[in-house]
């Protein structure tokens, strides 16, 4: 019974913290979750397999199972050893952090992905919009991000490597700027 009253209550929290998604997401790099890391952050899936949960522990039900290690996901809370991620389509639940990896990696304009054909990202030479154009990338392409400088990312993709406008990539905050 004590259980189940704990379960609700810890339903009924995190379902308040879902309520304030937004509030904290405006404050987005300036909170510190209870590992000392900002909230919200990218990170990617480590493992090949990974179960998103309902709630922070394996005594909840799984709600979905990635099958692609390198996806990346923003951690939007922590409890313990579990986080809360979204993944680009904006599925959020919980898990593990052995699972996470702080590997940095973008999808390319997933919000893009039903404007229909002929709608690209270019991946440029350098980061600069004249700059000349390695390839052309579909909504929903996924790269490696080895660093960022605010306005562009240098990315990877399938052997190809440049730099793509970070306003035109899931993976990377506005303004962001990392190595």
């Amino acid at each position: 019974m004590r259980s189940k009253v704990l379960k609700s209550c810890l339903a009924f929290a995190i379902a308040l913290a879902a309520s304030l998604g937004p509030v904290e997401f405006a404050h987005a790099q300036a909170a510190k979750g209870p590992s000392g890391l900002p909230l919200p952050r990218f990170v990617t899936l480590k493992s090949k397999r990974v179960n998103l949960r309902i709630g922070p522990g394996t005594d909840y039900a799984v709600s979905w199972m990635y099958l692609k290690s390198g996806l990346p996901v923003e951690i939007i809370q922590e409890y313990d050893n579990w986080r809360r991620i979204r993944d680009a389509d904006g599925t959020e639940g919980w898990v593990n952090q052995s699972l996470l990896s702080g590997q940095r990696a973008a999808i390319a304009a997933p919000w893009m992905k039903t404007k229909g054909k002929g709608v690209f990202v270019n991946l440029r030479r350098e980061a600069q919009p004249s700059a000349s154009i390695i390839a052309k990338l579909e909504p929903g392409v996924m790269l490696t991000i080895g660093e960022c400088n605010g306005d562009w990312c240098r990315a990877e993709t399938d052997g190809a490597t440049g730099w793509v406008a970070q306003s035109e990539i899931w993976g990377a905050y506005p303004g962001e700027a990392f190595k």
